[in-house]
């Protein structure tokens, strides 16, 4: 069974930091992209980031503050988040193909 376990979110302030990680099980991590989406108070999902095929990819509205990064050996996936903002506040979820984790709520206030 596919199994994708989120955590690391909590509350910062703003411009603050956290690294978010997502334990995978269940199939041949490495052979696979993965993506980092999330869902803000009242609105759909946004996709963040992704990594795969050595290649990292990232939403305009986090390119340049977040990293997106993997250990294949560990089989999992990171989310370091930088200069945080308020409107960076959501559940934030690991996925790969139309699996999802449980979240990790990420809260940016002062």
């Amino acid at each position: 069974e596919v199994q994708l376990v989120e955590s690391g979110g909590g509350l910062v302030q703003p411009g603050g930091s956290l690294r978010l990680s997502c334990a995978a099980s269940g199939f041949t991590f490495s052979s696979y992209a993965m993506s980092w989406v999330r869902q803000a108070p009242g609105k759909g999902l946004e996709w963040v980031s992704a990594i795969g095929g050595g290649t990292t990819t990232y939403a305009d509205s986090v390119k340049g503050r977040f990293t997106i990064s993997r250990d294949n050996a560990e089989n999992t996936v990171y989310l370091q988040m930088d200069s945080l903002k308020p409107e960076d506040t959501a559940v934030y979820y690991c996925n790969v193909l139309t699996v999802w984790g449980q979240g990790t709520q990420v809260t940016v206030s002062s």
